[in-house]
C-alpha cells in the first residue's frame, strides 16, 4: 500500500496526500451492520461544549466491528476489504459458516478469500486468527488485544499498531506495547495474530483546513495569538511565550506532562513508556 499525490493544480493540492485505495474491493454491503450515530460536536447532554474544536463533519454510518472475536471453531472467509470512516484502518467482512457474517479489523496481509478462526489453542499463527495469549508462541506480533476476559480488545486497533510477546509470567504474559512499555496481560485474554493493516496512514498530508472540516474538527486559535485575559500564553510583545511551560487555557501542564493517576493497573506495567522512544508496531 503506497502514498498517493497529486498534480498540483490548487496550491493545497500539491501537498495533499492519501492512502491508495486500491486494496479496497467494495462499498459497505450489509446493511444490519451499519448504525446512524448522533453527531455531538463536542457537547455534552446539556448542550454545553465538553470537547472543543469539534463538529459534525461529513455524513458517515458506524460499522459493528466485531472486537471479541468469540465465535470459536467456527470458520470464516474473507468476503470484502472496505473502508470504514469511523477509523484509520481497513475493516474485513467474514463470511462464517453457520451463514453469520461480521466485520473485524484487517490485519497486514490478510485478502479476500482467506479463511480465518477463533479458538482458544491449535491455530495455525496466520494473520486474522484469534487465540488466547498463552496459547500464542512468544515473539509474535499481535492485536486486538483484551485487558479484560470478555470483554473484547481494547488495545492495539489503529492502523499498523501491535504488540509484541515477550515471555510469560505464571497466569500472565508480557507484552512490548507500540508506545515502547511493558506490560502484564492475562493469559485467558484474546488476542489477534498479526499487525493491523493501513500502516502508511501516519504519513497522509492533510494540506488543506477543508479537510479537517471533513473529519469533524474545527480550527484551533494558538494561545500565544490570544489576550492574556484569555490565555495564559497571551499578550507580550511580538512572538513570545514568556518562557512559559505549555499549559491549557484553564492552566493545566501539557505536551509531556505526566497526567496519570494511581490505578490498580499500575502493578501490571513493567517499565513505563520512554518519551521520546521510536514508536514501534
Amino acid at each position: 500500500m503506497a502514498i498517493k499525490t497529486y498534480r498540483p493544480i490548487t496550491p493545497s493540492r500539491r501537498f495533499y496526500t492519501n492512502v491508495d485505495s486500491s486494496d479496497i474491493t467494495a462499498k459497505a454491503s450489509v446493511r444490519s451492520l451499519l448504525v446512524k450515530l448522533p453527531q455531538h460536536a463536542g457537547r455534552n447532554s446539556n448542550g454545553r461544549i465538553t470537547s472543543r474544536h469539534r463538529q459534525a463533519g461529513a455524513k458517515k454510518l458506524y460499522r459493528i466491528i466485531d472486537f471479541k472475536r468469540n465465535k470459536f471453531d467456527i470458520p470464516g472467509t474473507v468476503a470484502t476489504i472496505e473502508y470504514d470512516p469511523y477509523r484509520n484502518c481497513r475493516i474485513a467482512l467474514i463470511n462464517y459458516a453457520d451463514g453469520e457474517k461480521r466485520y473485524i479489523l484487517q490485519p497486514k496481509g490478510l485478502e479476500v478469500g482467506a479463511t480465518i478462526m477463533s479458538a482458544e489453542a491449535g491455530l495455525d499463527v496466520k494473520p486474522g486468527n484469534t487465540m488466547k495469549l498463552k496459547n500464542i508462541p512468544v515473539g509474535t506480533l499481535i492485536h486486538n488485544i483484551e485487558l479484560k476476559t470478555g470483554k473484547g480488545g481494547q488495545m492495539c486497533r489503529a492502523a499498523g499498531t501491535s504488540a509484541q510477546i515477550m515471555g510469560r509470567d505464571g497466569k500472565y504474559v508480557s507484552l512490548r506495547m507500540p508506545s515502547s512499555e511493558m506490560r502484564l496481560v492475562l493469559g485467558e485474554c484474546l488476542a489477534t495474530v498479526g499487525l493491523v493493516g493501513n500502516e502508511e496512514f501516519g504519513n497522509i498530508v492533510i494540506a488543506k483546513a477543508g479537510r479537517q472540516r471533513h473529519l469533524g474538527i474545527r480550527p484551533q486559535t494558538r494561545g500565544s495569538a490570544m489576550n492574556p485575559i484569555d490565555h495564559p500564553h497571551g499578550g507580550g510583545e511580538g512572538k513570545t511565550n514568556s518562557g512559559r511551560h505549555p499549559v491549557t487555557p484553564w492552566g493545566k501542564p501539557t505536551k509531556g506532562a505526566k497526567t496519570r493517576r494511581k490505578k490498580a493497573s499500575d502493578k501490571l506495567i513493567i517499565t513505563r513508556r520512554k518519551p521520546n522512544a521510536k514508536r514501534v508496531g
